[in-house]
């Protein structure tokens, strides 16, 4: 399999994952709609975003929850997503889809998009705090945000409190948010992908 991303993009989720689950996966940087061997990205994944994951077989998976699952119900004993059917899983999904719709695209995609009017920005820039009070409301006391192990909906709440430090915001106003996210970053996974992720960035800007 072949995971297409961008470097701290939201795809660093699914490079947890791959980590995380111990996969065969090949991560290919894609920078300016081109692939890593200059190849038209867009041939790939038609709407130009990552993450995409290319399956052996040739088909292509281009949503980020699709793509945590797939990965994760390759490697079911790493407990990466509760089993399908059960009540865990639904609760799974449910984060997911939040974490998908109302962060990452309502707020982040307004703030990062180079065509989102200054209005827009504002806007979203305005409901940072009000997301993370949330978010709070969902973790509660626990360390993992569905169940009480880690899961692909940790890779991609960790990769968006990423977000929010990149923008400015201080964690000190939600604690439990605070712990969870310096827990995690030590986790092996997250550490391991955000190193490689981190040095493909200053690659680029060197």
């Amino acid at each position: 399999m072949e995971l297409f991303a961008s470097p701290m993009a939201c795809s660093l989720a699914s490079h947890i994952t791959a980590l995380e689950a111990g996969l065969p996966v090949k991560v290919r940087f894609v920078e300016n709609k081109k692939t890593d061997d200059g190849g038209d990205y867009y041939k790939i994944a038609v709407n130009g975003y990552v993450p995409a994951l290319r399956l052996d077989d040739g088909q292509v998976l281009n949503e980020g929850p699709s793509v945590l699952q797939y990965l994760a119900d390759r490697k079911p004993e790493a407990g990466l997503a509760p089993a399908w059917g059960s009540v865990e899983r639904y609760q799974l999904i449910d984060a997911l889809n939040y974490l998908s719709t109302e962060v990452h695209k309502r707020v982040f995609a307004q703030i990062f998009g180079t065509a989102s009017p200054d209005a827009a920005k504002a806007a979203a820039k305005a409901q940072l705090e009000p997301t993370l009070d949330a978010i709070a409301r969902r973790l509660g006391d626990r360390q993992t945000l569905v169940g009480t192990s880690f899961t692909v909906a940790d890779a991609y709440l960790v990769t968006l409190l990423n977000w929010f430090a990149f923008v400015g915001v201080d964690f000190a106003k939600w604690p439990t948010i605070q712990a969870y996210h310096r827990l995690h970053l030590k986790r092996p996974s997250v550490a391991q992908a955000m190193g490689v992720e981190m040095a493909e960035r200053k690659r680029r800007a060197a």
